[in-house]
């Protein structure tokens, strides 16, 4: 009998794209067989990078993972994952103070879905204060953001901050 593929779905904002978002992402693709890093389209929000400008950051940073795609979506995410055949979520946890909000969610995915997983993976340490609002924050008061987002995404946040 055949090894059933798995394939993850890593969902979020992304904006912009961290380091520690691209520690999980790599580490992801070396445990599942595809992941598939999934866009949020939030109309409530108003993100500094619009859909298309982080989807296209995405694409530039995973390059070098083979079994890694971008995607985007919106609703609810197991009605996507139902769509992507995936059975895993996985989510970063940078500190106790994530966990709880993380496993509420958890749950409710798996009261919607029960076929569907969700795995938690710590960041690297280096990363675990770091956070898209933060990085946003360091940007708009002319903070140095280059050792927390890739080198494209530097470029990036520095345009939009000028």
């Amino acid at each position: 009998m055949a090894a059933q593929r798995i394939t993850a779905i890593y969902p979020g904002s992304f904006d912009p794209i961290t380091n520690g978002h691209l520690d999980l992402i790599e580490r992801g693709s070396k445990i599942f067989d595809e992941l598939i890093v999934a866009v949020l389209r939030n109309p409530e929000k108003s993100p500094l990078f619009s859909l298309q400008e982080r989807v296209e950051m995405l694409q530039e940073v995973v390059q070098h993972c083979p079994n890694v795609s971008v995607d985007t979506f919106d609703g609810l995410l197991v009605d996507y994952a139902v769509r992507r055949q995936a059975r895993v979520i996985l989510r970063g946890i940078r500190a106790v103070s994530d966990f709880e909000n993380e496993m509420q969610m958890a749950l409710m995915n798996r009261k919607l879905d029960p076929n569907l997983e969700t795995v938690f993976m710590m960041p690297a340490v280096a990363y675990t204060f770091l956070s898209s609002r933060l990085v946003r924050e360091v940007c708009q008061l002319g903070g140095d953001t280059r050792s927390l987002v890739p080198p494209q995404v530097e470029e990036r946040l520095r345009s939009k901050a000028v």
